[in-house]
């Protein structure tokens, strides 16, 4: 098989179970919840600045963070169950070169996990944009931004997946890959800023947010390529584990 073939193997095997269709509801109802957000959200005072402007409507729908993170559990998800239900033993007994089929079984799941952050970037969007003319203020966010918005959110759901997909490898147990996922986005990253506020910049959420145009801190394109990083040290972990064990 080609490593294209091996690619479209992996991308069927994601596409034939219910996992895209769950992850596909959560962000429909995180697009809903924005959606209702900005016609019965207030601020403190019972104003709606939070949405009075292009950058404070382009701060609502930046979507990167939550690409990071649910792209992560789809990643985890995905590569684990292949060792929870043993098919990772068929896949590497028609593709014995190791490391090819883990790079089509991480570029299927990198795809998966940018459609993942680029429809939930779009929904929340769309969701804001038909939500405001029930308000005082109407869709302000600049094409540049929106562009911004969606090429951040799919860039950061790619990394998000590869980073759990690499997590799940090594674990090899869905509950365990998870809770690694979880970890390693949500937890690890403020206690590692707490015991060095230099780190601040560089943990996914505020990488996530600059990226998208809505923060300050590093270079937009020192954010992209931090990302990518995030994603790249557990893939890296993965192929050696991969490389240097049996298949279950």
């Amino acid at each position: 098989m080609t490593s294209i073939d091996l690619i479209h193997s992996e991308l069927r095997k994601l596409t034939s179970t219910r996992m895209p269709a769950a992850f596909g509801a959560v962000l429909v109802a995180l697009a809903a919840i924005n959606g209702v957000a900005v016609v019965a959200g207030t601020d403190m005072d019972g104003s709606k600045t939070f949405i009075s402007t292009g950058t404070d409507q382009q701060s609502l729908i930046a979507f990167a963070a939550n690409a990071l993170m649910l792209a992560g559990l789809f990643g985890a998800t995905a590569a684990a169950r292949e060792y929870a239900h043993n098919t990772t033993i068929a896949t590497y007994l028609t593709t014995p070169d190791r490391p090819r089929a883990l790079r089509a079984q991480f570029t299927a799941i990198a795809a998966g996990g940018g459609v993942l952050g680029l429809a939930g970037a779009a929904l929340t969007a769309i969701a804001v944009a038909v939500s405001l003319p029930l308000t005082d203020y109407g869709f302000m966010v600049s094409a540049t931004g929106l562009v911004q918005v969606l090429a951040a959110s799919a860039w950061a759901g790619a990394a998000g997946a590869v980073l759990g997909a690499g997590i799940g490898t090594v674990i090899r147990n869905t509950g365990g890959a998870v809770t690694g996922a979880v970890i390693a986005l949500v937890i690890a990253p403020p206690v590692a800023v707490q015991l060095a506020s230099d780190f601040a910049d560089w943990v996914p959420s505020t990488l996530a947010l600059v990226a998208s145009g809505v923060a300050d801190g590093t270079s937009t394109a020192a954010a992209v390529a931090a990302i990518g990083v995030w994603g790249l040290v557990p893939a890296l972990a993965a192929a050696w584990s991969v490389q240097h064990r049996d298949v279950v």
